[in-house]
């Protein structure tokens, strides 16, 4: 299960080190440490990382297949979980340390930034393979984060990026090696800790208002 520790000002969310899939007990462990930086008094950012081979595998689809009558909260609360992340009143950076898939690539996206592993590890919004339509709410994340051309191959075509091509497609901001990733990432946002916690929660649900918009709404296309 995730876990929450510190580095000085700066809060390490640490997904686990298995597939970090989102099952309901992982979102509700993830809100739960969120509430705790956001209620931090003090200055405060967040690195999210995972460790091992996985950053997240996405969707728990084993959980779907057991639970296929509550698909639309499921997405629901995944959803919910991606516009928190996008708005978060802290300074926020991914540490994608393995593989980013599906939900787990959007929850990535849904950062301030994003420093990748460069030698291991792929970016993917595998969607089209699978048959698994994005929703209004992930297609305007992704397409809001991404550069045009970046949002169209990762969408169409279920490419999968390693570092230094995610890092040329401006997925991410940077790679580092595995050994230099946390720090890397903590070095990114350490400085910024001490912004206004007020302004800038303002400003990123200013900046991302539409997109927390289309997360949020009813998901009408869930209920075929």
């Amino acid at each position: 299960m995730p876990e929450l520790r510190r580095d000085g000002d700066v809060f390490i969310l640490d997904l686990g080190d298995d597939m970090n899939r989102f099952s309901p007990d992982w979102m509700k462990s993830v809100r739960a440490h969120l509430d705790t930086v956001v209620d931090h008094p003090g200055p405060a950012a967040l690195v999210t990382a995972g460790r091992g081979k996985f950053f997240s595998n996405g969707l728990d689809l084993d959980w779907l297949a057991a639970n296929g009558d509550r698909l639309v909260p499921y997405v629901a609360e995944v959803q919910a979980l991606l516009a928190r992340f996008l708005t978060l009143p802290v300074p926020t950076i991914a540490a994608v340390n393995g593989h980013a898939f599906g939900a787990g690539a959007m929850l990535a996206t849904a950062h301030d930034f994003r420093i990748m592993r460069a030698d291991r590890g792929y970016y993917c919004l595998p969607e089209v393979d699978i048959l698994m339509p994005f929703t209004p709410g992930m297609a305007a994340l992704v397409q809001s984060r991404l550069t045009p051309s970046a949002a169209t191959l990762a969408m169409t075509t279920g490419q999968r990026f390693g570092g230094h091509l995610a890092a040329r497609h401006g997925i991410v901001d940077d790679v580092a090696e595995e050994a230099g990733l946390l720090d890397a990432a903590i070095a990114r946002v350490r400085d910024l800790a001490g912004k206004d916690r007020g302004t800038l929660g303002k400003i990123k649900e200013t900046m991302h208002g539409t997109v927390v918009t289309a997360l949020t709404s009813e998901m009408d296309t869930l209920r075929m």
